[in-house]
């Protein structure tokens, strides 16, 4: 098996709390402390999800692949448990995604959860949709079998799908649903509907379309739970909202929700999420300060949009533009903490990279979450703290929490740089191995800042272990 030999990375930046601090990614400060560490697996096709399963192997999502993949952590050999051929998948965001087992799997339920995109157009178009699947395991042949739509016909993208699904301690299932990329590229001159709110009649006719950019919370059979909060007079499946692409979820201390968010160009955020609470998105990226973001309504342009060329830097004047704090909603929050702030005038064309400056934009663009609890002393630091993968960086952020999860707190530290793009971890139950996704391609920054297209390990496992002697 590949071993690999990398350093642990040390970013020591200033603590924000809640309020914003002008953080830059390039004040590392870099450690010699090693990690065992080695290529597990290799061979998966754009995996997306990875999670350690009760019974002992790591469980995989391969978007593109359309199968779920069960790892033996001991050798890193692999066996499909399903191929899903409804999946609807085209090398963008869509796909087969999220992941979540029942509670009580194998200990009498033996159900698992899955999230994908399909085609709900029998014909020759594309209606593009995403759905939350349960099957069934069979330990015998060790397959899942038995497919049953819990809830079908929600907002998917070739962009911004977001699809992280988890089952949380009050035994609910979470999802998340990005703005499906509208307002920008080939989706410019499509609204934002992320402060769009289901009403009463859409509820009543399973029509889903006003769930872009929001965070579901359901019944393990897919309903509405009767505690969900009642926003704008109407009680759906919608948890929070105003959310642009919350890929990372996470529980914490008290059955607190973590999220972490794409921002635009910076701004990206990790977010407390408490029910029926407004995010900002798009009026709001990162704090509510008229800092480095204003949002430009291109589908709103006194010019007919399809006309316009899109810029990620010049804006015709046609296109109206609204600063942060122009903005009120009573139900706002701010995000506990951005990766990252900067001021107004930020050049974020750095000639560096050339014409992939989104590389060097400052931001880490977010993938994942886990929670390491408190008490837990292998890893030193890491009790009470959120573990977040980077696409952009090919690194692990730690973020540190207050003792009751409120608040974030200390230094940012980072951990596993490589040359690869980390979409989602898992950690080991005695919380001495991390195991990482990589992705099958696209670009990763250098150790010089610059854009990188050569991925080291793509579409693999990297375990990462604590040395035995610690």
């Amino acid at each position: 098996m590949k071993r690999l030999l990398v350093l642990a990375t040390l970013l020591a930046l200033a603590a924000n709390g809640c309020t914003a601090s002008h953080e830059q990614p390039s004040n590392a400060g870099r450690s010699s402390a090693p990690f065992a560490s080695r290529v597990l697996a290799t061979g998966l096709a754009d995996p997306w999800e990875i999670v350690w399963g009760p019974d002992g192997f790591l469980w995989v999502t391969e978007k593109a692949g359309k199968r779920v993949t069960r790892v033996n952590p001991a050798d890193g050999s692999k066996s499909t448990v399903t191929t899903i051929a409804d999946v609807y998948s085209t090398q963008s965001q869509d796909g087969l995604l999220g992941m979540a087992f029942q509670p009580n799997f194998l200990k009498g339920n033996n159900d698992v959860f899955i999230a994908y995109t399909y085609d709900a157009d029998s014909g020759p178009a594309v209606d593009r949709r995403a759905k939350i699947v349960r099957f069934t395991y069979d330990p015998a042949t060790r397959t899942l079998n038995r497919p049953v739509d819990l809830i079908a016909g929600l907002p998917a993208s070739t962009d911004h799908d977001a699809g992280r699904l988890l089952v949380g301690p009050d035994q609910k299932l979470y999802y998340s649903i990005g703005d499906q990329g509208s307002n920008q590229f080939s989706r410019t001159c499509n609204p934002i509907r992320s402060q769009d709110l289901p009403t009463a009649q859409d509820v009543q006719i399973r029509d889903w379309e006003t769930y872009q950019g929001k965070i579901l919370r359901l019944d393990l059979d897919g309903g509405i739970p009767a505690d969900n909060p009642v926003i704008k007079g109407v009680r759906s499946h919608v948890f929070t909202y105003g959310h642009r692409n919350p890929e990372g979820l996470a529980f914490g201390p008290g059955g607190r929700l973590f999220s972490t968010e794409h921002g635009p160009k910076s701004d990206d955020e990790i977010n407390l999420n408490e029910p029926g609470k407004n995010y900002g998105w798009p009026y709001v990226s990162g704090f509510k300060d008229d800092q480095a973001y204003a949002y430009e309504n291109w589908s709103a342009s006194t010019v007919p949009c399809a006309s316009l060329h899109y810029d990620d830097f010049t804006t015709p004047p046609s296109v109206p533009r609204q600063a942060e704090t122009s903005w009120n909603s009573p139900d706002y929050m701010d995000p506990l903490k951005t990766l990252y702030t900067v001021s107004r005038g930020y050049n974020f064309q750095d000639p560096t990279c050339g014409d992939q400056s989104y590389v060097c934009w400052p931001s880490i663009a977010p993938s994942s979450m886990v929670y390491v609890p408190a008490g837990d002393g292998v890893f030193g630091g890491w009790s009470n703290s959120l573990l977040v993968t980077s696409l952009k960086n090919g690194a692990v952020y730690r973020l540190r929490l207050t003792q009751d999860g409120g608040s974030i707190q200390g230094d940012i530290t980072q951990y596993f740089k490589t040359a690869n793009r980390y979409r989602a971890l898992a950690l080991s139950p005695d919380h001495r191995k991390v195991y990482i996704l990589t992705d099958t391609n696209g670009l990763v920054a250098s150790e010089s800042g610059s854009p990188v297209e050569q991925l080291a390990d793509p579409g693999a496992i990297l375990e990462f272990s604590v040395p035995a002697s610690r």
